[in-house]
C-alpha cells in the first residue's frame, strides 16, 4: 500500500545544499520499490483478496468451517470495534466541521452509523446480557452496515458548493442518527420488544442478510471505485485507509451473506469489519506521527473545493512567513516569534511544523530574492543587445542593479581621460586599485569588481552590502553584472564609432533614417516635393591646372569644411561630392514643408562662410549656387554592392542649369523656388532664359535676401 504523504499540507520544499566536486559520493542504496508502482498495487490486491479465498474457502469445504461458540469473546471484539468506529467518526466529523467539508461529514456519518448498530449487535450478545438470539441480534450489523454504505457512496460525491452547503445545512440533524437509531434499537432488542426482541425468524437470518449484502456491499464497492480516483489525483495514506475500509466492509457483508452463526466464517466478518476501523485508525496515527498534530489528519479525504482553499491558506500563510522575515532582513523590527504563533494557532501546528515552515519561508524567500538578482542580470544582459549612449546604457545598468540588490550600495564608475570617477562621488583606492589592475578588489565587505573593454580597464563596479559580507553566491552573480555590464559598455562605444564613421560617409539625416529603418536602404525610391542645391567652384579647372594637387584638395576641403555645416544647419542633405561641385537637398528623406525656404537660406549663407574660409586667398575660385524646386525622384541609385541616396528628375537638372547660369557669390533659383518663398525673398528677375534640355524658356530669378517669413 501506497505510503505517499498526503496532502494534508504542502511540503516545504528543502533548499538544495551544493557537494563539493571532489567530495566523496556515499554508496548507493538500491532504490525501494516506487510509490503506486505495480509491485504495490498487486500486494495491496493480494491482501484484499485473502479475505475472499478465506471465505470461498469455508464455504466450499463445510468441514473447514469450524465451530467455535465463544459469547465473551464475541461481545468484546464487537464492543472493541465498535469504540474504534465511534471514535473515528468522533474525530472525522470535528474535522468536518472545522473544516466545513461535506464528504469529510458523511465518512464520518458512515462509520458512526455502523458504530452504532454494531454496538447494538455487541450488547445482543446471546448469553451476556441476554438469555437467547434475538432478532435485533442477528440483523443489527447488516442493518448497520447498509445505512452507512449509504452514507460512504455519497460521501464519494464530489459536491458542488451550493450542493455542499445546502448539506451541510443539515448536519446537526443528521449526526443525530448515529445515536438515535442504534439506540432505539438497543432498547428494543434488551428490552424485549416485537420484533427486534423477538427469537429470530428467517426473514431476520436469511432475507435481512441477503439483500444487505448485495445492496450494501455493492454501495460499498461503488464508492471505493470512486475513493480510488480521488486517491489517484491526490495520494495520502488515510485516504487509501479509507478505501480499503471500504473494500472490507463490502467483503464483511458477503461474509454475513454466507457464513453459519459461531463457525469461522461467522468469526469472519466480525474480524473484516474490525479491521477496516483498526486499518483508518493505524493510518491516523502513523500521520500523527509524521506531521506531530492531529489537525488534518483527515484533509486529504475532503472535497476537492476544501483541498483548494487549505492549499490557498497554507500558501499565504507561507507568504506571511516570508514577508516577516523579508522585512526582518531590511531591518524593520518584526519578531519571528508572534508571527509563528500566529500561524501554530491558526492552523493548530506543532513548535517542529512552525520550524519546518520558517525554513520553508527562509528558502522560499532565498530562492524569490536569486530570482530577482537573476531578473536583473537578464535585463542588464538585454541592454547589451539595444543601441544606447554610453551614459544613458551606464544609467540603465545601474537601476537593473539596484533592483537586483535593493538593500546594497552600487555604484558605476568609468575611466575617462585616464582618470576613474563616479557620479556618486569620487573614487577610492580599491576602485583605483582594481581599475589599474583589471582584476578584483576586496576591501573589508566592499567589493570592487573592474569592467574591461578591449582588454583595457573601462571602469569598476563597487558593490557594498548592507550588512556583514556579500556570500559565494552573491559575488558570483556581481561578477557575472560586471562581465555584461563590460559587453553592454563595449557594445556602446562600438556604436558610438561605427555611427560617427557612418554620419562621416554620409549626410546624418540620412544615416538616421537609414539607421531607424535599415529597408529604406533597398534600391529604389519615391517622388517627393523637394528643393535641390547645386553649388560648384567657378574657374575651378584652370586653378586646378596651375596648382599642385595637394593644394587643390586643400582648398576643397578647406570650402567643404565651411559649406557642409550651413547646409546641415539649415536641415539640408548632402548628397554628394564630384569634383569641386557639391548637391544638397530638402524635402527628404525627411519632409520639410519649408524647404525651399531652407534651400535658399542655406544658399546665401554658403557664400558667406566662402568668403570668410577664402580670407586673403583671392587665387581661390568662388562658388556659384543654382536652387530649383518640385517633384523628384528621391531614394536609392545604383548596384547592391554600392549605392548613393541622391535625386533625380527634371527639377535636379534644372537645378544644374541655374547653377551654371550663375556668377560666383550668386544664388539663382528657378520659377517654383521664387513662388514658394513669397514675398519674404529679394529677387532680380533675368527674365526668361533658354536652358539646355528645355523647349520652352525658364524664367530665372537672383536671390539677394531672405526676410524672417515663411
Amino acid at each position: 500500500m501506497s505510503d505517499r504523504m498526503a496532502v494534508d499540507r504542502p511540503v516545504p520544499p528543502r533548499p538544495a545544499v551544493p557537494e563539493p566536486v571532489d567530495a566523496p559520493r556515499p554508496a548507493q542504496r538500491p532504490p525501494a520499490v516506487p510509490k503506486g508502482s505495480a509491485l504495490r498495487v498487486i500486494s495491496w490486491v493480494l491482501h484484499l483478496a485473502i479475505p475472499a479465498v478465506a471465505l470461498w474457502m469455508l464455504v466450499a469445504r463445510p468441514e473447514l468451517d469450524l465451530s467455535w461458540d465463544h459469547r465473551i469473546t464475541h461481545f468484546g471484539l464487537v464492543l472493541a470495534a465498535a469504540g474504534v468506529a465511534v471514535t473515528l467518526s468522533v474525530v472525522m466529523g470535528r474535522a468536518a466541521r472545522d473544516r466545513r467539508d461535506a464528504r469529510l461529514f458523511l465518512v464520518s456519518l458512515a462509520f458512526g452509523i455502523s458504530a452504532g448498530f454494531l454496538a447494538a449487535h455487541a450488547l445482543a450478545t446471546p448469553g451476556v446480557l441476554l438469555a437467547s438470539s434475538s432478532a435485533g441480534f442477528v440483523a443489527a450489523t447488516p442493518i448497520g452496515l447498509l445505512l452507512g454504505g449509504v452514507a460512504a457512496l455519497a460521501s464519494s460525491v464530489e459536491f458542488t458548493p451550493a450542493g455542499a452547503d445546502r448539506l451541510l445545512r443539515r448536519q446537526r440533524m443528521l449526526a443525530a442518527a448515529p445515536l438515535v437509531l442504534p439506540a432505539g434499537w438497543v432498547a428494543a432488542s434488551l428490552g424485549g420488544l416485537p420484533p427486534l426482541g423477538n427469537p429470530p425468524r428467517p426473514i431476520e437470518t436469511e432475507t435481512v442478510p441477503i439483500v444487505a449484502a448485495i445492496v450494501g456491499g455493492a454501495l460499498y464497492l461503488v464508492a471505493a471505485v470512486r475513493y480510488l480516483g480521488i486517491y489517484r489525483r491526490r495520494p495520502s495514506p488515510v485516504l487509501l485507509s479509507v478505501l480499503t475500509a471500504f473494500v472490507l466492509l463490502a467483503q464483511a457483508l458477503f461474509a454475513i451473506m454466507f457464513a453459519r452463526s459461531w463457525h469461522l466464517s461467522w468469526w469472519e466478518w466480525h474480524v473484516l469489519m474490525a479491521l477496516a476501523y483498526c486499518f483508518i485508525g493505524y493510518a491516523a496515527h502513523v500521520q500523527f506521527r509524521r506531521e506531530g498534530s492531529a489537525r488534518g489528519l483527515f484533509d486529504a479525504v475532503t472535497l476537492e473545493r476544501t483541498v483548494a482553499d487549505l492549499r490557498r491558506d497554507y500558501a499565504a500563510a507561507l507568504e506571511a512567513m516570508v514577508d516577516v522575515l523579508q522585512r526582518s532582513e531590511r531591518g524593520e523590527d518584526v519578531p519571528l516569534g508572534p508571527a509563528g504563533s500566529a500561524l501554530a494557532a491558526r492552523f493548530g501546528l506543532t513548535e517542529q511544523q512552525v520550524a519546518v515552515l520558517e525554513r520553508s519561508a527562509h528558502a522560499l524567500g532565498a530562492e524569490r530574492e536569486q530570482v530577482r538578482k537573476l531578473g536583473g542580470l537578464v535585463a542588464v544582459g538585454r541592454e547589451t543587445s539595444l543601441i544606447r549612449g554610453e551614459d544613458d546604457l551606464l544609467d540603465r545598468v545601474r537601476v537593473h542593479a539596484a533592483a537586483a540588490f535593493p538593500r546594497d550600495e552600487i555604484r558605476i564608475g568609468l575611466v575617462r581621460s585616464g582618470e576613474l570617477s563616479f557620479p556618486e562621488g569620487p573614487a577610492g583606492s580599491p576602485a583605483r586599485r582594481a581599475a589599474e589592475t583589471g582584476k578584483p578588489v576586496t576591501d573589508g565587505p566592499v567589493l570592487v569588481l573592474p569592467l574591461s573593454v578591449k582588454g583595457r580597464a573601462a571602469g569598476v563596479l563597487e558593490a557594498r552590502p548592507a550588512r556583514g559580507r556579500f556570500g559565494e553566491a552573491d559575488t558570483v552573480l556581481l561578477g557575472s553584472f560586471a562581465s555584461q555590464a563590460s559587453i553592454a559598455l563595449e557594445n556602446a562605444r562600438l556604436y558610438q564609432q561605427l555611427d560617427g564613421l557612418f554620419r562621416s560617409y554620409m549626410s546624418p539625416a540620412v544615416a538616421t533614417a537609414l539607421i531607424a529603418d535599415p529597408d529604406q536602404a533597398d534600391l529604389g525610391g519615391a517622388v517627393a516635393e523637394v528643393s535641390v542645391l547645386m553649388a560648384d567652384l567657378r574657374g575651378f579647372t584652370p586653378f586646378a591646372e596651375d596648382t599642385a594637387p595637394d593644394q587643390v584638395v586643400a582648398m576643397l576641403n578647406t570650402y567643404y569644411g565651411a559649406v557642409v555645416p550651413v547646409i546641415l544647419a539649415e536641415g539640408g542633405t548632402v548628397v554628394q561630392f564630384v569634383g569641386d561641385a557639391v548637391m544638397a537637398i530638402w524635402g527628404a528623406p525627411a519632409r520639410q514643408p519649408n524647404h525651399a525656404h531652407r534651400a535658399a537660406r542655406a544658399g546665401l549663407h554658403l557664400h558667406r562662410a566662402v568668403e570668410i574660409a577664402a580670407a586673403g586667398r583671392r587665387e581661390w575660385p568662388r562658388f556659384r549656387v543654382g536652387i530649383n524646386s518640385g517633384p523628384a525622384l528621391v531614394g536609392n541609385v545604383g548596384a547592391a554592392q554600392l549605392r548613393n541616396f541622391t535625386a533625380i528628375g527634371d527639377t535636379t537638372n534644372l537645378a544644374a542649369r541655374l547653377e551654371g547660369l550663375a556668377e560666383p557669390g550668386q544664388v539663382v533659383i528657378g520659377p517654383v523656388t521664387r513662388a514658394q518663398l513669397g514675398s519674404a525673398a529679394t529677387v532680380r528677375t533675368r527674365g526668361p532664359v533658354r536652358v539646355k534640355g528645355r523647349r520652352e524658356p525658364v524664367e530665372v530669378f537672383v536671390l539677394h535676401d531672405l526676410g524672417e517669413q515663411e
